[in-house]
């Protein structure tokens, strides 16, 4: 009798370690993202000239965005080598040169110190924390797949993109916490560089812990057999378009929905619909918070009904809610609460069955190929260009629902593809070759 109450109890302990594991990556990644925008008006200031700062804070931005650059570079890298070395071993080297590089930012000498070199150094260091970013998301979502019990996939793999929200909101804290009690001169002196410094204690934990838990046991399975290819990057390219093109098509939706909430609506209710900043902050974190609470729900529901249904309610969700939610937006402080809310749900919906959807669609042998590259490319083609283009939507239109439809219109293509190429997934087998 005791024994079978300590296995059932060490087999969750394991599960455990191996989401914490697996998410500390994520978060530290958010994290420092979140700190990043929140100071980017100090960071402008200290790496490049003072005496024009709309331009010092649009090439801070540059660099911001090119991280995003190098993700296609890292999912390619990371991807490839998830499947020829191991899961475990992929996601311990990205989390090291995601720390490594996150904590080096913090210690760079400034534009008074070092002149041009400082913006170059920090260009080279975002380059290289996106280029880690560009395998860690896919890769941890397989890892924990390929540990989770069947029927439980997506709930396992909900903690991925929850740390996703919840480091966001802590690293949004953090700047906003800095900004508001320091003195100008201690922030532009040290301040700003405390978000960055804490990715090295946060890397070494994620560095220890994803070392002292097994690989996977598909990927086990793979090296007992010899089954591991010698070029899973280009068998996936060659063998699975469908699965890579259908991974893109309804991962748009997903990149979208998720940049507008996460960066674009702070700006957009402050500068186009006049609510304050704290106001504007205040419902990023609201949403941001329900996004993080929802994950394991939606979770749950894609593990009862299914990828397909799932995906289909998601992109349908937008296509009619996404411009009731920002008319709500325009009706006053509670409305814009509403509305963000209603965007992070529908994101969570999506968000949750994307994951799992992702590792299941593509077999063991080209598993992290595969679904890096298709899930970037949306990324960075939609995601990372989400908030241009819903600016630039209302600069053209002059409509402040013009970012809306832009989100409507993607979720309708993002329907049919799901409805008329996406095949279900919850029931496959991980270890199939």
């Amino acid at each position: 009798m005791t024994v079978r109450t300590e296995q059932p109890a060490a087999a969750r302990a394991g599960r455990r370690k191996i989401v914490l594991a697996s998410a500390i990556g994520n978060f530290t990644e958010w994290f420092d993202s979140a700190a990043y925008a929140t100071m980017s008006s100090t960071i402008a200031a200290e790496f490049f000239p003072r005496h024009d700062q709309t331009a010092a804070l649009l090439a801070t931005w540059a660099i911001f965005a090119g991280g995003f650059v190098a993700r296609p570079l890292g999912a390619a890298f990371f991807g490839h080598y998830g499947d020829r070395i191991g899961r475990n071993r992929m996601l311990a080297l990205s989390v090291l040169v995601m720390s490594g590089a996150t904590f080096l930012m913090g210690v760079l000498p400034t534009y008074s110190a070092i002149g041009v070199a400082a913006p170059i150094l920090l260009f080279a260091l975002r380059t290289a924390q996106g280029f880690s970013t560009g395998g860690e998301y896919t890769g941890a979502s397989a890892f924990i797949m390929e540990h989770a019990p069947d029927g439980r996939r997506a709930r396992f793999a909900s903690a991925v993109p929850a740390t996703v929200g919840l480091a966001s909101v802590a690293g949004s804290a953090v700047g906003v916490l800095l900004t508001s009690t320091l003195s100008a001169d201690a922030l532009h002196t040290w301040g700003w560089r405390v978000p960055f410094l804490l990715a090295g204690p946060l890397g070494l934990i994620g560095l220890y812990l994803r070392r002292r838990v097994e690989d996977s046991p598909v990927f086990r399975a793979l090296a007992r057999e010899e089954s591991v290819q010698r070029k899973p990057l280009r068998d996936a390219v060659r063998s699975h378009k469908r699965q890579i093109c259908t991974l893109f098509g309804y991962s748009i939706t997903n990149a979208i929905a998720y940049y507008l909430m996460s960066s674009y609506l702070i700006s957009y209710m402050a500068d186009e619909l006049r609510y304050s900043r704290t106001q504007a902050l205040t419902a990023s974190v609201v949403s941001m918070v329900c996004y993080s609470l929802a994950c394991p729900l939606m979770a749950s529901a894609s593990d009862r009904f299914g990828r397909k249904r799932m995906l289909l309610a998601a992109c349908l969700g937008f296509v009619v809610c996404t411009l009731p939610a920002f008319v709500l937006m325009r009706t006053g402080f509670a409305g814009a609460l509403a509305g963000t809310t209603v965007l992070a749900v529908l994101v969570a919906v999506i968000g949750t069955s994307n994951v799992p959807a992702m590792v299941e669609m593509f077999p063991g042998p080209v598993r992290a190929s595969g679904s890096a590259i298709g899930y970037t490319a949306a990324y960075v083609l939609f995601g990372g260009t989400a908030p241009f283009a819903a600016t630039w939507l209302v600069s053209l239109t002059g409509s402040s629902l013009a970012p809306g439809c832009y989100l409507m219109a993607i979720a309708v293509v993002s329907a049919l593809v799901v409805r008329f190429a996406f095949r279900e997934t919850k029931n496959l087998d991980l270890a199939r070759r």
